[in-house]
């Protein structure tokens, strides 16, 4: 008949595992901890800290004064709809935002540099540029699906 094996799991002193870890740490992290202490010291000025400490402080009232408006009905509206524009905001791309920006930024400075208001014939030729009738057929199309959403 076969013999069992003897098994001695080996002990583990994870106190002094942890201690060992701790008396290494100074040297091993010695660049992080000193960013560390920069940036602690730096939110103490600033009077984040004290910020933070009073909001833990009265982390009670904050939450009861949150779902109690929260539990309204303008306050699920507004939940829903934050929830929506996160939605929005994913779906975008950051290229297309980043030169819309771009855009938006030419068309002030032209606007700006504007001293009377354009003619309509200035507005007309403006209108019918290729560059014009290219974002006029995506501002149609957004119209278009927006109006059909609306229907239903």
């Amino acid at each position: 008949m076969a013999k069992p094996i003897a098994f001695k799991p080996i002990t583990v002193d994870f106190k002094a595992d942890l201690a060992r870890k701790l008396e290494k740490a100074p040297e091993e992290h010695a660049e992080a901890l000193l960013l560390a202490y920069d940036v602690l010291e730096e939110a103490h000025r600033k009077g984040l800290l004290s910020l933070l400490h009073g909001a833990i402080g009265a982390k009670d009232t904050i939450f009861n004064t949150l779902s109690k408006y929260a539990a309204q009905p303008e306050g699920i509206a507004a939940i829903r709809n934050l929830l929506t524009a996160a939605k929005i905001l994913t779906e975008l791309d950051p290229e297309v935002l980043d030169q819309l920006s771009k855009v938006m930024a030419h068309a002030t400075k032209e606007h700006q540099a504007e001293r009377e208001a354009p003619s309509l014939w200035q507005l007309a030729s403006r209108a019918t540029s290729e560059d014009s009738r290219r974002g006029l057929s995506f501002m149609t199309l957004v119209l278009s699906g927006l109006g059909r959403s609306l229907k239903n």
